[in-house]
C-alpha cells in the first residue's frame, strides 16, 4: 500500500506540475478526486480488503495523499485564477493618456428640421400646434369634412382602411375636425404629420408622407386674410419677398376653394429652372374658405363664424429647400445622403 501511495503521489505531482488551465485543472480534478472513478477515492476504497493492522497504517497514508493532493490542487486553483484575473486586467486596460475618440454626433432628419422651421413661423403668428390620431374613423376624415360616400377619396384605391369605419388618415385635416369640436372660436391652429395615401412611389409621391395644415375660424375671416397669412409665411420661410396666386378648384370641406402658387423664388421664370421648369410659378397647396357644412359638423355657427384652411406637402418643401430631386431619398436611411444635411 505504501509503494502505491508513492506512485499515486509522484504522478499526481506530474499532472498537476503540467496544468495551465481551467480545462486542464478541471480534468486533474476529474481524475484524482471523482467519486465514482477518482484515483485517490479507488485507492481508499481498498481499505476495506485489508486486515485491521494493515488497515490503520494503510488509512493514515492514504490520508495524508488525500490532504496533500487537495492542498496542492487548491495551491494550483488560486494561482491559475489570478494569472486569468491579470490576464484579463491587462487585456482591459485603458491607456487614460490616449486622446479620445470623438463620438460623431447625430443630426435632425431634413424633414423634421423643415416641419419645426413651419411650426416657429406660424407659432410666431399666434398660431398653436395641433396633434392628432394617424388611425381616425371615417367621420373624422370624411363625413365631417363634407366627404360625401362614393366620392374617390373615400375609396379603397386611394385610402388605406383598417374596417369599415376606421382609416389611416389620409390628410391632417382630421386634427381640425377635432380641434373644432374641443374648442370654441376663434381658433387658430396648424396641424403637421404623417398622413396615408395609396400613390405609387415617385419623385414626387410616396404612400406616406408628411403635411401641415392649417385652420383659422373666428368672425369675418375672409380670403384676404388666407392671402397675407400664406405670403407671410412664405416670405419668412424663404427670406425674400414673393408673390402669390390664386387658380380657382374643387375641394369639398372648402367654398371657395383654391390652389395656391408663389412666385419662382430659385429662378425669376428662367427658361431651365429645375423647380418651376420656367413657368415662374411653384404650386403650394389647396386652400380655401371652410365650406359651412364642415363648421355645422363641428357645432359651429356658420352664420356668425367663418374661417380659411389651407395644407400643403412638408416632403415637397422640404425637398425645394435642399435642392434634392426625389423625395423617396428622405425615407430610404442611406445614411450617405442623409449626412448630407
Amino acid at each position: 500500500m505504501k509503494q502505491a501511495v508513492e506512485q499515486l503521489k509522484e504522478q499526481f505531482l506530474n499532472d498537476l506540475q503540467d496544468v495551465y488551465s481551467s480545462d486542464g485543472l478541471q480534468q486533474v480534478r476529474d481524475t484524482y478526486f471523482s467519486r465514482k472513478s477518482g484515483r485517490i477515492t479507488l485507492l481508499m476504497r481498498q481499505l476495506g480488503k485489508l486486515s485491521p493492522e494493515e488497515r490503520k497504517e494503510a488509512g493514515r497514508l492514504v490520508n495524508e495523499l488525500r490532504d496533500f493532493a487537495e492542498s496542492l490542487f487548491a495551491e494550483r486553483q488560486q494561482a491559475l485564477r489570478l494569472q486569468d484575473e491579470a490576464r484579463r486586467a491587462e487585456s482591459e486596460r485603458l491607456d487614460v493618456t490616449l486622446p479620445g475618440r470623438r463620438i460623431k454626433p447625430g443630426s435632425e432628419h431634413p424633414i423634421v428640421r423643415v416641419k419645426q422651421r413651419i411650426e416657429d413661423i406660424f407659432v410666431s403668428m399666434g398660431y398653436s400646434v395641433e396633434d392628432g390620431p394617424e388611425i381616425d374613423t371615417t367621420f373624422y376624415n370624411f363625413d365631417a369634412l363634407n366627404i360625401p360616400v362614393g366620392h374617390p377619396a373615400r375609396e379603397s384605391q386611394d385610402t388605406f382602411y383598417i374596417d369599415s369605419e376606421l382609416a389611416l388618415r389620409s390628410q391632417t385635416s382630421n386634427i381640425q375636425i377635432h380641434a373644432m369640436q374641443k374648442r370654441r372660436p376663434p381658433i387658430r391652429i396648424i396641424a403637421p404629420g404623417k398622413v396615408f395615401r395609396r400613390d405609387n412611389p415617385d419623385p414626387t409621391h410616396n404612400p406616406m408622407f408628411f403635411q401641415v395644415e392649417g385652420l383659422n375660424v373666428a368672425e369675418g375671416i375672409h380670403m384676404g386674410h388666407l392671402k397675407g397669412t400664406l405670403q407671410i409665411f412664405l416670405e419668412k420661410l424663404f427670406s425674400q419677398s414673393v408673390r402669390l396666386r390664386f387658380r380657382p378648384s374643387y375641394f369639398p370641406f372648402v367654398e371657395p376653394g383654391a390652389e395656391t402658387d408663389f412666385s419662382c423664388i430659385f429662378c425669376k421664370a428662367e427658361s431651365d429652372c429645375r423647380v418651376c421648369k420656367g413657368v415662374g410659378w411653384i404650386e403650394l397647396g389647396g386652400s380655401g374658405m371652410v365650406h359651412p357644412n364642415v363648421l355645422s359638423a363641428c357645432g359651429i355657427d356658420p352664420k356668425k363664424y367663418s374661417g380659411f384652411a389651407f395644407g400643403f406637402g412638408i416632403d415637397r418643401m422640404t425637398a425645394m429647400l435642399y435642392g434634392v430631386d426625389d423625395i423617396r431619398n428622405f425615407f430610404s436611411g442611406d445614411l450617405r445622403f442623409l449626412e448630407q444635411f
